[in-house]
């Protein structure tokens, strides 16, 4: 499905506030790979939007155009529950057609070149419709 004015892919407005006060405290890696990868169409040229309400959840960072999300996994993702929790998310936005990729702080912090490049391949990879 194509984003539209009208279909706004899938944004859910009950989750608006909310999402508007994580984008003002961001963990370290998510304002790393914000600020020097995807804000201002760094990655390619494609506009990403930080803390994006889709379905029931909130994206880290979602590309419409693409329908990629990118998911950076800190401390808490470690536990049970929370990786219950992710698992349900991603096999939902899967559903719903999205590709998701994951990163974990410390990929972010120590290497966020090769983070970079990753994203860079998901992306030709979406582009080349494989």
């Amino acid at each position: 499905m194509e984003a539209t004015k009208e279909n706004n892919l899938l944004y859910n407005k009950a989750h608006r506030e909310f999402a508007h006060e994580l984008r003002y405290t961001m963990t370290k890696a998510e304002a790393c790979l914000w600020k020097y990868v995807l804000r201002a169409k760094m990655m390619k040229g494609y506009t990403f939007n930080r803390q994006r309400p889709i379905l029931n959840y909130i994206a880290d960072f979602s590309c419409k155009k693409l329908k990629l999300v990118i998911e950076v996994d800190g401390y808490s993702h470690s536990f049970e529950k929370t990786v219950e929790k992710d698992r349900i998310k991603q096999k939902d936005l899967e559903k719903a057609g999205f590709i998701i990729i994951h990163f974990t702080d410390d990929e972010v912090l120590k290497g966020i070149q090769n983070v970079s490049r990753a994203i860079e391949q998901a992306i030709e990879e979406i582009e080349n419709g494989k």
